[in-house]
């Protein structure tokens, strides 16, 4: 300010300056605003259903089962679980490869085409005749199905920013639980066709479903870009600024950029796999999907057990996975405004660990179904967090490829443990079954407050220095690079 009291020229340039900053900032935000909404609404719908077709066709079989699945092709239950088992062991042993392959084939074209073809496998289990044919299609059906959702999370993690990426995760995961309400209202409608055509109930649930699947597949095609800087749905300006947006540097650090060109390195790969949060997390996710996957093959089963008929037990099925769907999209919004992945879940777990308890130990119907709501809200609503949790803090393309790969296939064990710990023999309390989810449920709490402390280790050494020596890198190891707790 001069002695006249009119602002001198140093003033008002900055004054100027700050002005044109708070502009630019403001049309930012705008312009931010605008193109996440585009987003949301053009690629999360696609992604929702791409996912719940693959939660159809992955637990129908239990649907199928209500009508006399295996009476038809003459299988036991050892053998029904047989070919449950084969299924899982296809499915993790495809998630690895197929995100490693994403890059290079597209998201835009890999995911359409993966969708595709185990529609086309879910269809024909429709028309197996014996044992043989039960196992080699559910074989196929989860080598097709397996590089879905990994490859869902890697293709987020291009374009959303760390920040919002658990909300995104949450919303589209929500056709998980959706899955399982639609799963049975639909199984529920078409089992009205009845034997038309020459075909079982439970036929016509696999063709018409894997049917579905197939057109949703193709049309998935011509919707799904390969990115934000493809989208035909943004104008130019918008598309350049998705992508300065996901290279500019952000609290965390990260390059983003660099991963656009980046090489594949088996030693990335390595780094993927001897990483301390793969194991936390990995081995947690594992406690939640035993019980989501004994939850989402057995519920029906379950129900029917509380003295309730097939088509009844399809129809009560419906509530638990309605109002657990609302709640993990609020987790998810919680996990994401406030930027915190494992504090969430410790909240969140104990909700499925406090119904799994009650459940093993209860003969009232009544008391039995309302657990079900406790089970399905802890468990779907821990996912968004875990699964956005290791994306957030891994950074280089083929090591967060890596991860999320590896992530899924060690959790996907918990398909083998669904399948062998409800034999019908259990029925209708399922007392062992309940408590070793119990059991791994609470395991996995540990190991997630496990992980939420080594987070805040490593945050402490950048802090005092120790990682100087990675500066630069623009990866996880950066010193710039702060982990999400």
């Amino acid at each position: 300010m001069s002695d006249s009291g009119e602002p001198n020229k140093a003033t008002v340039e900055e004054l100027e300056k700050g002005q044109t900053l708070v502009q630019v900032s403001e049309e930012n935000i705008k312009l931010t605003r605008k193109i996440l909404w585009k987003l949301d609404t053009r690629i999360l719908p696609v992604l929702a259903v791409l996912f719940l077709c693959s939660f159809l066709d992955r637990t129908n079989v239990g649907n199928a089962r209500l009508y006399n699945l295996e009476g038809d092709i003459a299988i036991t239950d050892h053998e029904y679980d047989q070919g449950l088992a084969v299924f899982y062991a296809t499915y993790i042993l495809s998630e690895i490869p197929s995100n490693l392959i994403l890059k290079k084939l597209t998201p835009g074209i890999w995911l359409p085409c993966l969708t595709f073809f185990w529609g086309i496998s879910a269809m024909c289990l429709g028309f197996v005749q014996n044992f043989a044919g039960f196992v080699g299609v559910r074989a196929l059906l989860g080598l097709t199905e397996g590089g879905l959702l990994p490859g869902i999370v890697l293709y987020l993690s291009t374009i959303y920013t760390r920040g919002e990426l658990a909300l995104r995760i949450g919303i589209f995961y929500t056709a998980a639980s959706l899955s399982g309400a639609f799963g049975g209202l639909l199984a529920r409608g078409i089992s009205e066709i009845g034997t038309r055509g020459g075909l079982n109930k439970w036929r016509w649930i696999f063709v018409l479903e894997g049917l579905f699947t197939a057109l949703v597949g193709i049309a998935a095609y011509f919707l799904l870009p390969n990115g934000a800087g493809s989208a035909k749905f943004l104008t130019p300006e918008e598309r350049q600024f998705a992508v300065s947006r996901l290279h500019a540097p952000t609290i965390g650090g990260g390059n983003s950029e660099k991963e656009t060109t980046e090489k594949f390195s088996w030693g990335e790969v390595a780094r993927g796999v001897f990483s301390m949060q793969t194991w936390f997390t990995a081995c947690a996710y594992f406690g939640i999907l035993s019980g989501l996957y004994s939850f989402g093959l057995f519920l029906p089963t379950i129900i029917s057990g509380l003295g309730y008929t097939a088509d009844e037990a399809q129809l009560w099925s419906v509530i638990p996975y309605a109002v657990a769907s609302v709640v993990t999209v609020c987790t998810a919004y919680i996990s994401d405004h406030y930027r915190v992945r494992g504090p969430v879940m410790l909240c969140s777990l104990p909700l499925a660990i406090i119904g799994y308890a009650v459940i093993a130990n209860t003969n009232n119907n009544q008391v039995k179904y309302g657990m079900t709501f406790l089970m399905a809200t802890g468990l779907y609503s821990s996912v968004p967090p875990v699964l956005g949790w290791l994306s957030n803090n891994s950074a280089g393309h083929y090591k967060r490829a890596t991860t999320s790969g590896l992530q899924l296939a060690i959790a996907n064990c918990g398909g083998f443990v669904a399948v062998f710990i409800y034999p019908k023999t259990q029925g209708p309390n399922y007392h062992q079954g309940h408590s070793i989810i119990l059991g791994l449920l609470c395991a996995g709490w540990v190991l997630v407050l496990c992980n939420v402390l080594y987070c805040a280790k490593i945050n402490r050494d950048k802090a005092n220095g120790k990682y100087d020596k990675y500066r630069g890198f623009g990866d996880d190891r950066d010193p710039t690079f702060k982990l999400v707790l």
